[in-house]
């Protein structure tokens, strides 16, 4: 009589999937993301074995050593369901071929996680959202937030089945040029988005003025010849609109010359300078807190 083979339904893998998702839940020191690995395992591991003591076996080897992105850690759940899967029906798969391939797994595809979600997708996402929350539509926030899920359950649930249905063979492709392949392409977009936001974001205005010019009659608005009502105001915008000026002196300020020389230069060198600092291991936090020191005291002294 042939034992029937205990398959994990789809019910069980997408039990697996969601637990993943709180996989940095109980991250720690010692051994970082195993307590989220084990807790997304034990569906699975309920359904594969039926005896206490292979339950806890089984959790016991999962609580070792674990790290890498939490949405890379995906396909190397799948991985691992299949192997358990193979062991719970009988195949020699032993506690270190599990690890193993776990170990091997974790480290070439933590690369990935950074360039494609933090410096590609999320920067992205958050400025399509953050242009429409500025312009006052309410899609700004939900859009980032239902785009930015789809986008990451997708592909949690997509890698994992993709690693369940590969087995141990994904390994094989670990060692080939496709992994740096994506992270160099997803490093260079992500680069680039975020290049192409430091003009709309990092806003920099020099307020000393360096020039006053005496407009002559006529490219002014001459406010003391306009009436104080709505037809008068109308007026006013009007000739505004038509190029006069708001007053008969016409300042320069050191920004307006930065600007017809180069637009957001300031705000691209400051961009830069603050790289500069992080590849000196400058801290963070002590840049943040630098720029705050530094703009309150060029306001106070009327540089800024």
């Amino acid at each position: 009589m042939v034992e029937e083979r205990i398959q994990l339904t789809k019910k069980d893998r997408l039990a697996v999937a969601w637990r993943s998702t709180f996989i940095q839940g109980s991250w720690n020191y010692e051994r970082m993301q195993n307590g989220g690995f084990a807790f997304s395992m034990i569906p699975a591991i309920k359904k594969l074995y039926s005896s206490k003591e292979d339950r806890t076996a089984a959790l016991q080897r999962h609580l070792e050593f674990f790290n890498t992105h939490p949405y890379i850690a995906s396909p190397i759940l799948g991985v691992t369901l299949a192997l358990e899967e193979e062991r719970a029906n009988g195949a020699p798969v032993d506690d270190v071929a599990i690890q193993g391939v776990k170990v091997g797994m974790m480290g070439p595809l933590a690369g990935i996680g950074d360039p494609v979600f933090w410096f590609t997708v999320r920067p992205m996402l958050g400025a399509l959202g953050a242009s429409l929350a500025l312009s006052g539509n309410i899609l700004g926030p939900i859009i980032f937030f239902v785009a930015w899920n789809l986008i990451r359950w997708g592909f949690m649930w997509y890698t994992q089945e993709f690693g369940y249905r590969a087995g141990s063979a994904i390994t094989d492709d670990l060692s080939g040029g496709l992994l740096q392949d994506v992270t160099k392409g997803a490093s260079i977009l992500g680069m680039f988005v975020l290049a192409s936001l430091v003009q709309r974001w990092v806003n920099i205005s020099f307020v000393p003025v360096v020039s006053k010019v005496t407009l002559s009659e006529g490219a002014y608005v001459e406010w003391d010849k306009i009436p104080m009502n709505a037809q008068g105001l109308q007026q006013a915008f009007q000739e505004v609109s038509s190029g006069k000026a708001l007053s008969n002196i016409q300042e320069t300020t050191l920004q307006a010359n930065l600007d017809q020389l180069i637009p957001g230069l300031a705000g691209l060198l400051l961009t830069l300078g603050c790289m500069w600092l992080l590849k000196k291991k400058v801290s963070p936090i002590v840049i943040i807190l630098g720029l705050f020191v530094v703009g309150i005291l060029g306001h106070l002294i009327g540089i800024l």
